[in-house]
């Protein structure tokens, strides 16, 4: 009489194979069971977390003050002034509308520190300052601290007065448009451009081909028309206290003591300063918008790397 098999039947025993088939394919539905659970925890975690993002792209960083009490209203103008940065049109007159909306505001302070940027972010801001001045028939201030140059001082120039630090950066009256030219280096490498247009002047700025002198006269151009639009805006912003001279609107810049005797500014002055002894209201009330975390996050996984992409292959110089 043979001894029974250690480990179950015999592998001639049928009951052998098909307890074996049978263990496979309860394995095999444990697994799917849990592949589908897993699989509907990722999908509601991804709901959750877009959900998440869409109620908190709803909140903005708005003042907390009862419009009832007085206080100094202040936007901030930071970095670059450019479309999709925080210092954009959108967001700075954005911001202004609230500050001046705010019957608590005695006045809106643009507290500024920025190199410049883009004359025509820069021209729609300050077109707004005058336009919302006009109506809510309330004083603006421009406050500098580190810088306010070009695009910034075209802005600040909308002010009623601006203050400065003795040692800020002021000026830049000027246009540049930059780029590079590669043409010379290609001829080394033995690199030829192919570049089809049409139209005469559609590869008008391209940096692997090269300029014409008509090309170059038609960009100098436009230049000094822009440039001219911004002389017209200093003037009529500083009237009588600017004092012209011929470096007044050459590009060059001043500290902000310079600024003041040449009448690029008024006087010398900080935030704190100004809400004291000049809005008398030293309650301060920041109504500039800034971005939460949520649109931190959508900028760095959507359309920031659409942008960094589109820059990345953008030939055509900024104007700035």
């Amino acid at each position: 009489m043979s001894e029974p098999h250690p480990s179950g039947p015999p592998p001639t025993d049928p009951q052998w194979e098909r307890s074996l088939l049978e263990r496979l394919a309860f394995a095999s539905l444990k697994e799917q069971r849990a592949a589908r659970r897993w699989k509907i925890f990722t999908r509601l975690a991804w709901l959750g977390f877009f959900v998440a993002l869409a109620w908190l792209l709803l909140l903005r960083a708005a003042p907390t003050t009862d419009t009832s009490s007085t206080h100094t209203a202040v936007v901030e103008i930071k970095g670059e002034i450019a479309s999709g940065a925080d210092a954009s049109a959108e967001s700075i007159v954005a911001a202004m509308r609230s500050a001046f909306e705010d019957q608590g505001a005695q006045a809106v302070v643009l507290l500024i520190n920025s190199p410049g940027g883009s004359p025509v972010q820069a021209g729609m801001i300050n077109d707004e300052i005058l336009r919302l001045k006009a109506k809510h028939n309330k004083p603006v201030y421009a406050v500098v601290e580190e810088t306010c140059a070009s695009a910034a001082y075209y802005i600040a120039v909308g002010a009623d007065k601006i203050f400065v630090d003795k040692a800020s950066i002021v000026g830049s009256i000027g246009v540049l448009m930059d780029g590079f030219g590669f043409t010379g280096l290609m001829d080394k490498l033995g690199v030829e451009r192919r570049l089809l247009t049409a139209g005469a002047n559609k590869g008008f700025l391209d940096p692997f081909s090269p300029m014409s002198e008509t090309q170059r006269a038609l960009a100098q151009n436009m230049l000094d028309t822009i440039h001219q639009q911004f002389i017209g805006v200093v003037k009529k912003g500083r009237g009588d206290r600017l004092k012209e001279t011929p470096e007044t609107f050459s590009g060059l810049f001043w500290s902000g003591e310079q600024a003041v005797q040449m009448g690029l500014a008024d006087q010398l002055g900080s935030l704190d300063y100004v809400a004291r002894d000049v809005v008398k209201a030293e309650e301060i009330v920041d109504y500039t918008r800034r971005e939460n975390v949520a649109e931190r996050l959508a900028k760095r996984f959507g359309a920031a790397m659409g942008e960094g992409a589109m820059r990345a292959v953008q030939s055509v110089p900024a104007l700035r």
